[in-house]
């Protein structure tokens, strides 16, 4: 069954073979030549250097007859050691060829050395004709180990001369040698390339002409190939599907006939709890109205009286005239003024209400009388029981994604206990700082509304006050439904 892999392995291994045999004796030859030549260049630097050595040490030299100091003798003795040790790299590259010259090389160096020595010691004696003597002694031999060494380039030139021609004859033949296998190597390749290609494709096409059959609805050919690698095996795989794919066929079209009707059923189901959890806060909310409406014709008979009449009116028309499941925040916000206006009726001075809102974020979409049901609760239970009353806060901000409300009161806070309580919607009650079911129903309708758990939250702190915060997706997606932009 491996046949395939094997051919693929057996053709790979030989092209890496031959290519890392080439490259191996190319680079032998080529790293042999380098070498060489190097070490050639490195024989007339070398020399070379001798020459420029001895020029400073004549110069050092004269520096230190014309002024005698510390420095200028340190830099003359600086230029000696330098010279002697190229004189030991030099005498590395003795040979049968060179020797009497190279010795001869060698003296002349160490007579420049020694003459220095001694134009030093009658400078420090004060001879004046004899360390000019020195001298002058010392800059001749310096002439001569300059001359010296264009001697020995010259010979080194004449000796390596059949080397640089050979050089230049094995290059041309590696060259031809690169030719002749790049042609050879190329048309073995085409040859196992052309026969791997038809051991593979000849049954691979017989597969093509069954596919194309089976596309065409034709189950009842049978598929068959002459191969003994991995392609047969995958004909008989194919041949089996073919018996099978009928019966597959009828189970999809069945399961998705089902899962459709499961999905159109769960969503009307979502649908029906929708409109069933919002109809639920009308009777809340008129009750608490007109408890406030009816204390307050009671005990005045003024204008103000009529204004909360005109806000009672918007409200009940909020309420009552809009069938649709859901509002834009600009409307809610309305609604929302309008029982903040009812309220301070009804606290005077005791509710302060501070509002800041991004006008940018109006036009997007939520579950109707969201908003009212969450300050409300803030009133009974933050601002009612308190002598003093208390203050609220209400802020919309654009985030990146989705939109940020938040309702805030300095009332007595709540435990972590019961913020858990509240957020499991599934119980009939909450319990704690929000109870009844406003918030309770609040909570489920953004939960089925937008399917997700995420959109309310609750930070508060026992004391310290309660801050709601609801999470407005700017993307709505329903739940088996692409996400559509939530605004109007």
């Amino acid at each position: 069954m491996n046949s395939i892999q094997k051919k693929i392995l057996v053709l790979v291994i030989a092209v890496l073979f031959i290519m890392v045999a080439i490259w191996i004796s190319l680079t032998y030859y080529n790293q042999k030549m380098q070498n060489q030549y190097n070490e050639i260049l490195e024989r007339y630097l070398m020399m070379n250097e001798v020459t420029s050595e001895s020029q400073q040490i004549v110069a050092a030299l004269n520096n230190y007859l014309i002024e005698p100091t510390e420095v200028n003798l340190k830099e003359l003795n600086l230029n000696k050691e330098k010279i002697i040790r190229t004189k030991d790299e030099v005498s590395k590259f003795r040979n049968i060829d060179n020797d009497n010259a190279l010795t001869n090389y060698e003296n002349l160096i160490d007579s420049l050395v020694e003459t220095t020595n001694q134009s030093v010691l009658t400078r420090t004696e004060q001879q004046t004709e004899d360390y000019l003597s020195a001298f002058s002694e010392a800059s001749r031999v310096s002439k001569y180990i300059s001359e010296m060494t264009l001697t020995l380039i010259d010979t080194e030139l004449k000796t390596y001369d059949r080397f640089y021609r050979s050089i230049i004859d094995s290059s041309e033949e590696l060259r031809m040698l690169g030719i002749w296998l790049l042609l050879l190597i190329t048309l073995l390749l085409l040859l196992l390339a052309h026969w791997f290609s038809i051991r593979i494709t000849r049954p691979v096409n017989k597969l093509t002409e069954a596919a194309h059959e089976l596309s065409l609805g034709r189950f009842d050919l049978k598929i068959e190939v002459d191969s003994d690698d991995e392609i047969s095996f995958l004909a008989k795989t194919f041949d089996k599907m073919r018996i099978n794919i009928n019966n597959y066929l009828s189970e999809i079209k069945q399961k998705a006939q089902l899962e459709n009707e499961l999905q159109q059923s769960k969503l009307l189901l979502q649908e029906s709890q929708l409109r069933s959890l919002q109809s639920q806060i009308n009777p809340h909310f008129l009750y608490n109205t007109l408890d406030i409406l009816s204390k307050k014709a009671y005990l005045e008979g003024s204008e103000e009286t009529s204004d909360l009449l005109v806000s009672v009116a918007g409200l009940l028309r909020y309420n009552l005239n809009k069938l649709e499941n859901s509002a834009a925040l600009f409307e809610e916000v309305q609604v929302l003024k309008q029982y903040i206006d009812i309220q301070n009726a009804r606290f005077t001075d005791r509710l302060h209400f501070q509002m800041e809102i991004d006008e940018s974020c109006l036009s997007i979409k939520i579950p109707r009388l969201t908003l009212q049901p969450i300050v409300e609760n803030a009133v009974i239970h933050a601002i009612e029981p308190a002598e003093n009353g208390g203050s609220i806060y209400f802020r919309v901000k654009d985030e990146a994604d989705y939109v940020r409300i938040e309702m805030e009161d300095n009332g007595p806070g709540m435990t972590e206990e019961k913020i858990k309580q509240i957020l499991q919607v599934n119980k009939k009650e909450a319990g704690g700082h929000f109870t009844g079911i406003g918030i309770n129903n609040v909570v489920k309708r953004l939960s089925l509304f937008y399917n997700s758990d995420d959109v309310f939250e609750i930070e508060s702190k026992v004391g310290f006050g309660t801050k709601v915060i609801l999470k407005i997706p700017k993307m709505r997606r329903v739940e088996g439904i692409e996400a559509t932009p939530n605004r109007r």
